[in-house]
């Protein structure tokens, strides 16, 4: 067992190297094409929870269709930074409008579906002690419908 810890040891020179930068995922031409190895992305919700009062163009504050094609610049732009054969993950769930379930995380995986990249995975999130919980279960008794207590982990590649 020792023997395979220190084999499996990273080192600093093998750690690669790590830039982290502010910007639109909608225009990210700042990154190369092909360049990036591994796209994880948890986008927010379309009209949801709002992520920002005053920012332009916050896609948090956007009606569903309007969202849904703001999601196409974001997945062109995954698409073409990321380089072949390698992987984008989203975490995406649905949502409610007027007691009816939205399914935004299946319509937001088509979307990156059609840039050309390719589903793999489906994986089942269950959501559980979310600081919303209490508001949306309190809602889901005095009006009738039934919590959303998951998201997808949809992984794809190119």
């Amino acid at each position: 067992m020792a023997r395979c810890i220190e084999k499996c040891n990273f080192e600093k020179e093998n750690a690669g190297h790590i830039t982290i930068k502010n910007g639109d995922a909608r225009k990210l031409d700042f990154i190369p094409n092909s360049s990036i190895d591994l796209i994880c992305t948890h986008p927010p919700y379309a009209n949801i929870i709002k992520y920002s009062e005053d920012i332009e163009n916050d896609i948090s504050r956007c009606a569903i269709p309007e969202y849904l094609k703001e999601m196409e610049s974001v997945a062109r732009e995954c698409f073409r930074i990321l380089k072949n054969e390698k992987f984008c993950v989203i975490l995406m769930g649905d949502t409610r409008q007027k007691g009816h379930v939205i399914p935004l995380g299946f319509s937001v995986m088509k979307i990156f579906e059609s840039t050309g990249l390719k589903l793999k995975e489906i994986i089942i999130k269950e959501q559980f002690n979310c600081s919303t919980t209490g508001y949306w279960k309190t809602n889901s008794i005095k009006y009738n419908f039934l919590l959303l207590a998951h998201e997808y982990l949809f992984v794809l590649k190119k």
